[in-house]
């Protein structure tokens, strides 16, 4: 047997301390999985876009590590990033709103719930949106509308794709009737966008409920939710209250709502770049040479061919 037989053998026979195994996930050289209680290298989690490798749980990722994940590098521009919130209603609970704000964005180094801007998509130009959990919940307020709302203009102005990873909690209750107009102003901003023939993809994640749910995250031309996102507006024992019946198990999860229509797909987050991409492509405008153009007829509206589908004939 040589030396390093002779130290490998005994690295392998001594006992790990329990110790040292709380010592090391602790420092965050491990990670446990929530749903599988299966430890994993962090390293290599994050390698696979922080989901699971034995149960394929989506943990939780944030506005950076999103953008990251979907931007290729060195594309990624920012937009609005000096835009922050104030008190307008000089709104208080258990603690005052404007003390609340100041300790989360010093808690998270955030502005608010939403980081905007624009990159490629596996060289695909695209205005994106994600929505931040860790501020408040993700909740939106006059910040994020606003900030939503010129992102959607940017997409409508240059003409490209306009993604916004959804992750909420709805709209912000300290900001009041305030937060409660960004839904329409939001959902304005994304009629104009589809008025112009360009392609609006939301993705919803974990959670995405409330006030988002109740606009923008249901009014894209595919509608993407990653598996198992709780999907909903009112909680569940708000609903069962309301219909006084029990619900199923699975309401108001990702793969209900694919069963009864109200989402398109469900994309694993490792598939989701490509998928993106793909469907990009897929609804890409097409070019119309300018000899080809036949004079407008007085009074006839111009609808643009962006997104061509089969024409329907009767039988």
């Amino acid at each position: 047997m040589s030396l390093f037989d002779w130290f490998a053998n005994r690295r392998k026979s001594e006992p790990v301390s329990h110790e040292r195994q709380e010592r090391e996930i602790a420092d965050g050289l491990w990670s446990k999985c929530s749903e599988c209680s299966v430890l994993t290298y962090t390293k290599d989690l994050r390698a696979n876009q922080m989901v699971c490798p034995e149960c394929g749980h989506h943990n939780r990722v944030f506005s950076d590590e999103r953008i990251r994940q979907l931007i290729d590098g060195h594309s990624w521009r920012s937009l609005d990033e000096h835009l922050q919130p104030i008190d307008p209603l000089k709104f208080r609970d258990r603690k005052a709103y404007g003390d609340r704000i100041r300790e989360t964005q010093e808690k998270t180094g955030l502005k608010d719930a939403v980081a905007t801007g624009v990159g490629t998509l596996d060289n695909l130009p695209v205005a994106l949106g994600v929505m931040d959990f860790r501020f408040m919940g993700g909740s939106m307020g006059s910040v994020v509308g606003e900030k939503l709302t010129r992102l959607i203009e940017r997409g409508t102005r240059d003409r490209i794709p306009v993604i916004i990873v959804c992750a909420s909690g709805g709209a912000r209750m300290q900001e009041g009737m305030l937060s409660l107009m960004q839904m329409a102003k939001i959902s304005g901003a994304l009629e104009r966008h589809q008025e112009a023939g360009l392609l609006y993809i939301p993705v919803l994640s974990h959670p995405t409920t409330g006030g988002v749910t109740a606009s923008f995250a249901m009014l894209g031309d595919i509608i993407i939710a990653e598996p198992q996102a709780t999907i909903a507006f009112a909680g569940r024992r708000v609903v069962e209250q309301t219909l006084r019946e029990k619900l199923p198990d699975d309401f108001q999860t990702a793969e209900y709502l694919l069963t009864h229509g109200f989402v398109d797909l469900i994309v694993p987050r490792t598939q989701l770049k490509s998928t993106l991409a793909q469907l990009i492509q897929l609804h890409a405008p097409k070019s119309q040479p300018a000899h080809h153009a036949e004079p407008q007829a007085a009074g006839v509206a111009h609808v643009p061919d962006a997104f061509p589908f089969p024409t329907m004939t009767p039988d």
